[in-house]
């Protein structure tokens, strides 16, 4: 890994907005282009399976229950019990409170258990209740750790108080990997997208997110590309990989492979991974199944064949 900038606060944003800027129309243009390519019949039950195995299965609900988080589990590790073809997704995310009990349903499974953390999903709470949320996770089984930037020290500048949290939290990660969410929807322009994704890589984060799901715009195709070519570019400067997960109004089959086809195009293959590419959805996952049986029966599963999450 490169040398991260030193400690002086202006040197780090003397390098950060020394990155080159983003040209908004033609982040725009292409990712639209992106977005109309077609995926031949042939290829695209393998682009669903993939799909399906980026998914990161979510529920980050005050109502949450045990019972539900079980049944998620369920869910993550057969997708669908009447096709025992289709592969189990990414991981199950869940509050922290929720960890032990879906833990104890994931045992065995090869399924990953993300936590949310560092007071999702605003961020507004002290460091160390942060890393204490986040050893708490670690410690009741959480193989990966979704934390929120604090976006309000982002945009005053402070980009040190930001970097300095995510080295802290990575350090309190142990094993689980971590995964920075940067809640694009508030960071107003692609350059900070750009800013906040290389300042998160250097601050050692093994993924960068784009949402937290709860504010709007989510995930986008543009800030996606963005990311990409961040993840893309930090490899190339440093020699060490991390992914990108879009997260938030990612809903039907057709949208994550516009987002595949976007990795492949920007990234490349090496992205097309499960281990570098996450797909963050609470109801993405049925159409993901509905587009499958279509694919092999002909016809749609009825309306009861699928929980409703």
């Amino acid at each position: 890994m490169a040398p991260v900038p030193d400690t002086v606060p202006g040197s780090l944003r003397a390098y950060l907005h020394g990155l080159p800027g983003v040209d908004e129309v033609g982040v725009r243009r292409r990712a639209a282009d992106l977005a109309t390519r077609s995926v031949k019949t042939t290829a695209k039950r393998r682009a669903i399976d993939l799909a399906i195995r980026m998914v990161d299965l979510t529920t980050l609900e005050g109502a949450d229950t045990p019972g539900k988080v079980r049944a998620l589990a369920a869910k993550a590790m057969r997708p669908d019990p009447a096709d025992l073809t289709a592969p189990p997704v990414a991981a199950l995310c869940v509050y922290p409170d929720m960890v032990a009990v879906a833990a104890e349903a994931l045992a065995g499974s090869g399924v990953g258990l993300a936590s949310v953390a560092t007071g999702f999903p605003s961020g507004r709470t002290s460091l160390e209740v942060k890393l204490a949320e986040t050893a708490t996770a670690v410690a009741a089984g959480a193989t990966e750790i979704d934390m929120v930037i604090d976006r309000g020290a982002f945009l005053a500048g402070d980009y040190r108080k930001v970097f300095d949290e995510i080295t802290a939290v990575k350090e309190h990660c142990g094993q689980a990997h971590l995964k920075v969410i940067l809640e694009t929807g508030e960071l107003v322009t692609y350059d900070n997208v750009r800013r906040a994704s290389w300042l998160a890589l250097h601050a050692g984060a093994d993924f960068v997110k784009t949402s937290t799901g709860k504010v709007t715009p989510a995930a986008t195709l543009p800030v996606a590309l963005v990311m990409l070519e961040a993840v893309r570019d930090y490899r190339a400067a440093t020699g060490r990989q991390a992914g990108v997960k879009p997260a938030g109004g990612i809903r039907t089959a057709k949208d994550a492979i516009r987002h595949l086809v976007l990795v492949k195009e920007i990234a490349g293959d090496d992205w097309l991974d499960p281990a570098w590419f996450r797909l963050g959805a609470s109801t993405l996952l049925n159409d993901l199944l509905m587009q499958r049986t279509k694919l092999g029966t002909g016809h749609y599963g009825g309306p009861d064949h699928y929980t409703i999450d």
